[in-house]
């Protein structure tokens, strides 16, 4: 009888739910020791970096030391791995590329600072908000937040950038959404600081949606969209595009950013005898809000907004669950005219963002990141040539 009860309990969903939890707290448990460990061995690397700049500073001593520190510190250690010389050397270049809050402090101006249009002006002060740049003037707020990502991504962003700004935005990003180094890789090389931070985003959330939730839609949604990874170098159908999307979803979802889940292509939507169908649906656990996209193989047209206000009013009234957030749609398009998205969103009371998509480089890779972009040319040429007079 005894052995009959034991095979009910085990079976029973009070019981299997007891285990999922379990796991779930071990689970848990093991990556919070892991990253008390990391962080512990950042801050190690930290202060090594630290000890041998202060001594060089203050002692005059050569950069032979780090070959000593290196060699006695192996000798102590033999079975811990990581005081080559050369890791000695990045030690320090870590605490020197963090130590200079005049840095910070111009970090903090280039993101707040004033520009030449009111809608620059606030697309800056929100990325200050969102990023906490404020608190990067200190140093030990920097350490910290080095500390909370592994060794390899520090190094791969000391390695990949020079902009203090765009250091201190995949740091953020790294910890918070937990990117794997080779993500993290994939971010910088699809440029995510700069069409996060300094690209102009379109779209009406302020307002369609509360100042709180405004803002998390905001960090949402970006300004482009990289798709190189589809392959694809012709003209493309919209059902080729979506095809193609949907069979690399798993890139698909790491474009997007963190927070995404795949709900299903071609969504249906009853309405009396009528049936809709969304291109694809996502759920974003963050906003917790149904996440609808149209493809356009096309420019953006002002009917594409008045499309997808129909269908979120649709999702809100038949698909939105109890507790969820507004739905959201993301209008994903060839090309688009700021003026034009502004004027269509205008008088649209759901929430809409209105992104273009890149299929491919617009430079060889060869030229990646040694031309100018079009504000550094536009700032040069109000530089250089006089202000111009209306009469």
């Amino acid at each position: 009888m005894k052995k009959t009860n034991d095979q009910n309990m085990m079976t029973s969903p009070e019981y299997l739910q007891f285990i999922e939890n379990l796991k779930t707290r071990v689970i848990s448990a093991r990556i919070s020791a892991a990253r008390a460990v990391n962080c512990d061995l950042i801050l190690l690397y930290w202060d090594i970096g630290r000890g041998i700049v202060e001594k060089q500073q203050v002692l005059g001593w050569g950069e032979s030391v780090v070959e000593m520190v290196s060699a006695d510190l192996r000798q102590a250690f033999p079975r811990i791995t990581g005081f080559s010389p050369r890791n000695l050397r990045d030690m320090k270049r870590l605490y020197l590329s963090y130590i200079d809050e005049a840095i910070w402090r111009q970090v903090v101006a280039k993101l707040t600072g004033t520009a030449t249009t009111g809608d620059t002006i606030i697309r800056r002060q929100t990325v200050a908000k969102r990023e906490n740049v404020g608190a990067a003037v200190s140093t030990e707020f920097l350490q910290q937040l080095v500390a909370e990502i592994p060794w390899g991504h520090n190094l791969l962003i000391l390695n990949k950038l020079t902009d203090p700004a765009a250091r201190l935005y995949y740091l953020r990003a790294t910890a918070r959404f937990g990117w794997s180094r080779n993500v993290l890789l994939n971010q910088i090389k699809a440029g995510a600081y700069e069409r996060a931070v300094t690209e102009k985003k379109t779209h009406n959330f302020p307002l369609a949606l509360p100042e709180y939730l405004a803002e998390q839609a905001d960090e949402m949604l970006k300004s482009t969209y990289n798709l190189e990874f589809l392959g694809i170098r012709g003209k493309v159908k919209e059902r080729e595009l979506e095809d193609s999307l949907i069979s690399r979803l798993q890139a698909f979802l790491l474009e997007l950013g963190y927070g995404f889940c795949f709900v299903g292509r071609q969504y249906r939507l009853a309405l009396g005898q009528k049936e809709y169908f969304i291109d694809l649906l996502f759920y974003h656990r963050i906003l917790k809000a149904l996440v609808a996209f149209e493809l356009k193989v096309g420019p953006f047209e002002p009917e594409h907004a008045g499309k997808m206000d129909f269908y979120l009013n649709l999702l809100n009234d038949k698909e939105r669950g109890e507790g969820d957030q507004p739905s959201i749609g993301i209008i994903l398009c060839a090309e688009k005219d700021d003026v034009e998205v502004e004027y269509a969103l205008r008088t649209k009371l759901n929430p809409i963002g209105v992104a273009a998509y890149q299929l491919q480089s617009k430079l060889p890779a060869e030229l990646k990141g040694k031309l100018p972009t079009a504000k550094q040319l536009a700032d040069v040429v109000r530089t250089v040539l006089p202000e111009r007079r209306v009469p």
